[in-house]
C-alpha cells in the first residue's frame, strides 16, 4: 500500500490483487450421513475436504426431518401413552392427564438442532472440514459453482467430488392428489403439523408412515394406513410384518391392504380419498 500526500489531499493507492479460487482434494456435495460422514473420514485420511449442503443445516433427511426428530416424537407420544395406559399398574393415579402438542415439537426441534449442530461445531472443525452453505452446481468436471444460502455465489476447484444428495418427498404416480404441505403433507410436513388433526389417512405403509401413524394415533387422531402391498413394511418377514400390524391395530391404527389411491379432492373442510384394490375392480 502506498500513501501519497499533497497540499490540497491525501489519499491511498492500494496494489491490485486477485483472490484465488479454492481448492480441494475431495468436495462433498450433500451433507447427510452419507455424505458428512464421508468428508469426515477423507480429511482423515489427509484430503483437503469441503462439504456443500443447501439445506443450511448439516444432517439430511435423517436428522432434519426423518429418524431423529421422528423418535423425539415417538419417545415423547410413548411417555404419554404409558401415561394413559400403564401408571395405574404401578399406583399412580392422577385425577386429568393432558399434553402440550407445542411443547412435543419444541421437544423434538432441540433434539434435531442438538445433533445438527454438533456435526458443524465440533466434528467438521475438530477434522478440518470446511463447510459450505449452498447449492452446488458443475461448471466443469473440477470446477463446482455453489449458490450460496446468502444470496452470493461462490466457485471452488476440485480434483474429485463424491455425490452425496439423498432423496425428497415425491408425488404420487400421476399426481392424483397435489401435496400442499398444508393439508396433503409428506413426511416433512407431517413432523411441522400446528395441531393434531382428528384424522388422517397415510398412504403407504412403510417405516416413516407407520412412526407418523403411531405418534398422531397416541394423539387421538384417528389414523388409517393405506398400502398397495398385501402386507406392511415390505422388507420385514412375513411372520414380523403380520405381528407388528397386528400390534398396531391393537393400538387403534386401521389398515387397507391392497389398495391403492387412485385421486382424491382436498378443497374442502375434509379431504375425500378414492381407492381400489391395487388389482383392479371395484371396493
Amino acid at each position: 500500500m502506498y500513501l501519497k500526500a499533497s497540499s490540497k489531499r491525501t489519499f491511498f493507492v492500494l496494489p491490485y490483487r486477485t483472490f484465488a479460487t479454492k481448492e480441494y482434494d475431495l468436495a462433498v456435495i450433500g451433507g447427510g450421513p452419507g455424505g458428512y460422514v464421508s468428508a469426515i473420514k477423507a480429511s482423515q485420511k489427509g484430503l483437503k475436504t469441503v462439504c456443500i449442503e443447501g439445506r443450511g443445516q448439516i444432517g439430511g433427511t435423517c436428522l432434519n426431518v426423518g429418524c431423529i426428530p421422528s423418535k423425539a416424537l415417538l419417545n415423547s407420544t410413548h411417555k404419554f401413552h404409558d401415561a394413559q395406559t400403564e401408571f395405574k399398574k404401578h399406583g399412580i393415579n392422577f385425577k386429568e392427564l393432558s399434553y402440550d402438542f407445542g411443547a412435543m415439537m419444541k421437544k423434538k426441534e432441540a433434539a434435531v438442532k442438538g445433533l445438527t449442530s454438533g456435526i458443524e461445531t465440533f466434528l467438521f472443525k475438530k477434522y478440518k472440514v470446511d463447510y459450505i452453505k449452498g447449492w452446488g452446481k458443475f461448471a466443469s468436471a473440477n470446477q463446482i459453482d455453489i449458490d450460496l444460502s446468502d444470496g452470493k455465489t461462490e466457485s471452488i476447484k476440485v480434483k474429485n467430488v463424491i455425490i452425496a444428495t439423498g432423496s425428497e418427498p415425491n408425488q404420487l404416480p400421476g399426481n392424483v392428489i397435489p401435496i400442499d404441505e398444508v393439508k396433503v403433507v409428506t413426511s416433512t410436513g407431517a413432523l411441522s403439523l400446528k395441531e393434531v388433526p382428528k384424522k388422517m389417512v397415510i398412504i403407504g405403509g412403510g417405516v416413516i408412515g407407520l412412526e407418523m401413524g403411531q405418534v398422531y394415533n397416541r394423539l387421538g387422531t384417528e389414523v388409517t394406513v393405506v398400502e398397495f402391498a398385501d402386507k406392511i413394511c415390505g422388507f420385514l418377514d412375513n411372520e414380523v410384518s403380520t405381528t407388528f400390524k397386528k400390534i398396531l391395530e391393537k393400538q387403534g391404527i386401521k389398515f387397507m391392504l391392497g389398495t391403492k389411491v387412485t385421486g382424491g379432492d382436498p378443497s374442502g373442510a375434509t379431504i375425500k380419498v378414492d381407492i381400489e384394490p391395487s388389482k383392479g375392480g371395484a371396493k
